[in-house]
């Protein structure tokens, strides 16, 4: 049975390591400041929440992996190296409240700076705002704040589940030398990999255009992307483009799988009880 008590410790344990590191602040600020500058960038231009959420995809697709594996790749693997981990087991601590803990403290704090981050883009958007151009609402509801809080939204659970790919290289590699790498070839599998492998498989006629929806919810930011232009940004066109972007279903599948098997990977890596 889960203790909440012992998790609720680790949680505040992993928080509060993450505010104490200077590297781990100056890199969240600069990329908080990225974002800003990208919503300072497209204020005032015609299409309101539509064409700022758009802007921010490829960026946020990008930013969040760096920003995930940077607060989250040595939290276990850390534990390990300074014996800190032979120590927590010799409580009665089990697996599980370790690594929810952990997950949950690591990313408690990325969060923070993830939609702070949009949140500030949001706020530095809407001061320049314009009418959006007629072409882009279906109707009043068409080009609202509910456009970006849904992108917001989205990319929480992206920081999710990108979170759960760097707690499972922290937990499998013992070496600072071997999460780091196995953390940056996680991070361009994510980020770079699978999309062009995707594009491989295109050129090679292994995927086609009546199977496509399905590879794209394969990959954790294409799932991404995927439900972002089909949940968020299509509503609010006046009108839906002729093909759809991807199935929400399967990309819900995609990126639950991409959650739940790294974590699993991690729980049967960390120790052996």
């Amino acid at each position: 049975m889960v203790d909440h008590h012992r998790v609720a410790v680790i949680v505040d344990r992993e928080f509060r390591t993450v505010f104490r590191s200077r590297t781990l602040l100056a890199l969240a600020g600069f990329v908080v400041l990225i974002v800003v500058s990208l919503a300072g960038a497209a204020t005032g231009s015609p299409g309101g929440y539509v064409s700022l959420t758009l802007d921010l995809l490829a960026p946020i697709e990008l930013l969040v992996p760096v920003l995930a594996f940077s607060f989250v790749y040595r939290s276990i693997q850390g534990d390990h190296e300074r014996g800190e981990l032979d120590v927590m087991r010799t409580y009665s601590l089990s697996r599980i409240e370790y690594l929810a803990g952990v997950y949950l403290g690591r990313i408690a704090g990325l969060l923070v700076v993830v939609i702070g981050a949009l949140v500030l883009a949001g706020i530095v958007a809407s001061l320049g705002a314009v009418v959006p151009v007629s072409f882009l609402a279906t109707h009043s509801a068409g080009d609202t704040p509910l456009v970006f809080v849904r992108f917001v939204v989205l990319t929480a659970v992206y920081t999710l589940v990108v979170s759960s790919l760097a707690v499972a290289a922290s937990a499998v590699a013992r070496r600072t030398r071997d999460v780091l790498a196995l953390s940056v070839g996680l991070l361009l599998l994510v980020a770079i990999g699978l999309d062009l492998l995707l594009v491989g498989l295109l050129s090679a006629e292994a995927v086609t255009q009546g199977n496509l929806h399905v590879f794209l919810g394969l990959s954790p930011a294409s799932a991404f992307r995927g439900l972002v232009i089909e949940t968020a940004v299509t509503p609010a066109l006046a009108e839906a483009p002729p093909v759809a972007a991807a199935s929400p279903l399967i990309n819900i599948v995609g990126l639950t799988t991409w959650l739940l098997i790294p974590f699993v990977a991690a729980y049967a890596a960390v120790w052996q009880e």
